[in-house]
């Protein structure tokens, strides 16, 4: 018998912030795209840096990123290549929670990024002053936060956790008794007490993106794809996670599009994966999956306008001036290092696990 949680949503009123319009991409040439690709390849040698990319950002910086020997990833796996690798510098494209995540891991490395205006309506949704106050509220509850959060909230968590890695940590800690306080995703964090059976309080904080599916044209685009399989980010809201084949993490979906016999794909999250998930199965056919916009099949209305604020013209500006640097004081640091660290180790100890089973 599966136990129906319906989630307890914090009693608070969230700060109001504008999603900014979302940014024209540039207008290049195929020559204009190489000569600048060299530009920045040489910037980035000239001052030991390396270029790290979020999967949500646009292809060329993708591509760029992998050509010049940085990488492509989700949040926690951008900030810990950097930690691996031993440029001095590192230019982090992506959103401003990302950047600050790999100068907390990273805290004696110069952290670049295109653009510092680029934040997530998670980390805005979630401001330290009234998240402290919830938690002070609740002083018998372990601080659980998504990795989509200010360093200044993930300090003072317990726990940081991502997609990838909440269920089993929610439920290592409900069976050590502990009581759970998560935050900010609501929708991630109704989908963690539904397969783990564990009630949590939860934070009424949303992703702008992955809040704007909906799951009756999702239902309608299935009709006309009966082959598809969907794939869901589990920020995106119950009904639509329920209709999906995969609910996972960025990387989770990528492997589904590469290990799944299906020729067609609706997905459920930021569109800049397409770039990804069709270098690993270029034969695949993908479909973005629907939003409230019009005719509800609106493809650009999934695009996130944070994340389409870098571009190669940026990270080549960051580079030669030296702008856009994330500052993270090493005490806060410190601090925002220690449930980091604690998900680092516990991730750690299911890999070996997972390696001793196989012997």
């Amino acid at each position: 018998m599966t136990k129906t949680f319906s989630g307890q949503l914090a009693d608070i009123r969230l700060p109001i912030f504008n999603v900014p319009p979302q940014p024209e991409k540039p207008v290049r040439s195929p020559e204009e795209t190489a000569r600048l690709k060299e530009r920045i390849r040489t910037l980035l040698r000239e001052q030991d840096a390396v270029l790290v990319a979020h999967y949500y950002t646009d292809g060329d910086l993708q591509d760029l990123a992998e050509e010049t020997g940085g990488c492509v990833a989700d949040s926690l796996e951008m900030a810990r290549f950097g930690t691996e690798h031993p440029a001095s510098t590192l230019v982090v494209a992506g959103v401003r929670f990302m950047g600050e995540t790999s100068k907390i891991l990273n805290n004696e490395k110069r952290v670049l990024m295109p653009d510092l205006a680029a934040t997530c309506s998670l980390d805005e949704g979630c401001p330290i002053e009234l998240f402290s106050r919830f938690c002070d509220e609740h002083p018998d509850h372990t601080v659980v936060v998504y990795a989509n959060t200010s360093a200044e909230v993930k300090a003072r968590s317990h726990w940081v956790v991502t997609s990838g890695i909440a269920l089993p940590i929610v439920q290592y800690l409900a069976e050590r008794g502990e009581k759970i306080l998560w935050g900010p995703d609501q929708h991630l964090g109704r989908y963690v007490q539904r397969m783990t059976g564990v009630e949590m309080l939860l934070w009424p904080g949303s992703c702008v993106v992955h809040e704007g599916f909906r799951a009756e044209a999702l239902e309608e685009m299935m009709r006309r794809h009966p082959e598809a399989a969907v794939l869901v980010h589990p920020e995106s809201p119950q009904a639509v996670v329920d209709l999906a084949d995969v609910v996972g993490s960025t990387t989770a979906l990528i492997h589904a599009v590469r290990d799944l016999p299906n020729p067609e794909f609706i997905v459920a999250t930021e569109p800049g994966i397409f770039n990804k998930m069709q270098q690993v199965a270029p034969e695949k056919k993908l479909f973005v999956a629907p939003t409230a916009g019009e005719g509800a099949t609106c493809e650009s209305c999934a695009r996130c306008a944070w994340m389409a604020m870098n571009s190669l013209e940026k990270v080549a500006e960051v580079l030669e001036k030296g702008t856009n640097e994330i500052l993270v004081s090493p005490e806060l640091a410190a601090k925002a290092r220690v449930p980091i660290q604690r998900m680092l180790d516990f991730a750690g100890k299911m890999k070996e696990k997972a390696g001793a089973k196989k012997e």
